[in-house]
């Protein structure tokens, strides 16, 4: 594990007024489950950093992402950046998002690794092979992004959280800025 945004400086956005409602909204209730903390939390900051870009990437949530059966690179992604705007299918994606089992973050690590590498995997069968992709895993509370450059994954050393909305904007936006 390593430091991935080392050598860059992340600028912390500000969040919109929908998104500090929503998130407001979410802080009263129980969110118990994956699905709750999925819609409650993770959606509506994905949708916020969608929005900061003029919406040039889609958002997908909860599609079948099957690349490669054999080694086993199939299953429902959690979530998926991908680089065309409002689109149909899935289409060159750059960021994975896996939402921790259990709520133990290093439950998710091992599976977003997989869902990054067939991304990866993917890019190159459509022509669009892209020297980086990013992955986070995260319970909606705690945040921990991954790397995958050429054959290496990198882990995030640094951990983000909920409580600082605006660091995390500025981590996913540093992340859509390496591709914009």
């Amino acid at each position: 594990m390593s430091p991935i945004f080392t050598n860059t400086k992340i600028i912390p956005l500000e969040p919109s007024t929908w998104l500090w409602r929503s998130l407001e909204i979410a802080s009263n209730n129980a969110l118990k489950t994956e699905k709750e903390r999925s819609e409650r939390i993770i959606s509506p900051i994905l949708l916020e950093c969608m929005e900061n870009n003029d919406r040039l990437f889609s958002v997908f949530s909860g599609w079948l992402f099957d690349v490669d059966i054999a080694q086993e690179l199939c299953g429902e992604c959690d979530f998926l950046l991908s680089s065309a705007p409002f689109d149909l299918e899935i289409q060159s994606p750059f960021f994975i998002l896996t939402e921790a089992k259990g709520g133990e973050i290093e439950t998710g690590l091992s599976q977003c690794a997989a869902q990054m590498l067939a991304a990866q995997i993917f890019n190159q069968r459509q022509n669009n092979p892209m020297s980086v992709i990013f992955g986070c895993v995260t319970t909606g509370i705690v945040w921990r992004f991954l790397m995958l450059k050429s054959d290496d994954l990198i882990i995030d050393a640094d951990v983000y959280y909920l409580d600082d909305v605006p660091l995390l904007l500025g981590v996913l936006q540093k992340i859509v800025n390496l591709y914009y």
